[in-house]
């Protein structure tokens, strides 16, 4: 009877989560892989089934759609290459201050660094169109020099960061001092007994103690870099010459500026594609050797 009214309730639990679940990502995901192996446009609906036309074309270099789909996908690359290491080094160091403040303090500088993670996509690019305008920007105005940071490179792609460094800091900040309050003190005590230094206990205790959440952090950073569409829209709008046009600004010009809904849909599946591919492979990699010290002890 006991374990009747337990499934029952765990059903019950679990019914809202499978149901938005199903609503909102599988059924979109599902209709997605179906347009894209048709001629589907915005304008006059489904044209009929073509196959794997969609992907051919996007995948045939020299056609308009393959020229499209590698630069979004390099520019996508370039942005994930240089923002996912300061994401995570400075979320770290901002972690590890917090966590040597007194009880009463870190609450306080969490919050403080956690702030901007609330604000907008579009109030965060109003604020750096404004910083870094190349005629009356503040940054310019205490440089003393004419710096054209939204219409040169790779200035353009400094401003993308650091905006996307001070919007999105504080969530993996946060993660990390969640993750560093678990650390069992006891280790630190003995290591300080053993006379190690701070950058021995980072490196020996801290370091691994917090190995999960890190791989974590850098899987879902990873994930979230690939994703680069509002800063760029907003900021730059893809300049200059199209050099911070990213993969979700592209799949958005062929589906509403060439009206291509089943060639969108397969590039976005491919971007999928690609995502688990370097997703996995980072799993794959942060875990083996882990098992490999583990199976030569």
């Amino acid at each position: 009877m006991y374990n009747k009214k337990s499934k029952k309730w765990a059903f019950i639990l679990i019914a809202p989560f499978v149901l938005l679940f199903s609503l909102f990502w599988l059924t979109p995901l599902l209709y997605g892989v179906v347009i894209s192996f048709f001629n589907w446009n915005i304008s006059n609906g489904n044209n009929g089934f073509v196959g794997f036309n969609n992907y051919i074309n996007i995948l045939t270099p020299g056609t308009i759609y393959n020229d499209m789909f590698v630069r979004g996908l390099i520019n996508t690359l370039v942005y994930v290459v240089i923002s996912v290491p300061p994401l995570i080094l400075i979320s770290l160091a901002l972690a590890l201050v917090i966590d040597k403040l007194p009880g009463i303090l870190k609450p306080i500088f969490r919050t403080i660094f956690f702030l901007s993670y609330s604000v907008s996509v579009t109030a965060v690019s109003a604020i750096f169109l404004w910083l870094f305008n190349s005629n009356a920007g503040y940054v310019n105005s205490f440089l003393n020099e004419p710096v054209n940071w939204l219409g040169e490179q790779p200035y353009a792609w400094i401003t993308i960061l650091i905006a996307t460094v001070w919007w999105t800091i504080g969530f993996n900040m946060l993660l990390f001092v969640n993750a560093l309050d678990e650390v069992d003190g006891s280790l630190y005590e003995a290591a300080d007994l053993d006379g190690a230094g701070a950058f021995n206990k980072l490196r020996y205790i801290t370091l691994p103690e917090i190995r999960n959440v890190t791989v974590f952090i850098f899987i879902t950073t990873v994930i979230a870099s690939f994703n680069l569409y509002g800063q760029t829209l907003l900021i730059t709008n893809g300049g200059p010459e199209q050099t911070t046009t990213s993969l979700i600004m592209t799949i958005q010009q062929a589906v509403f500026n060439l009206n291509q809904l089943g060639v969108g849909s397969a590039m976005a599946i491919l971007m999928g594609l690609i995502m688990m591919i370097v997703t996995g492979s980072q799993y794959w990699f942060a875990y083996r050797k882990k098992e490999y010290k583990e199976v030569a002890k």
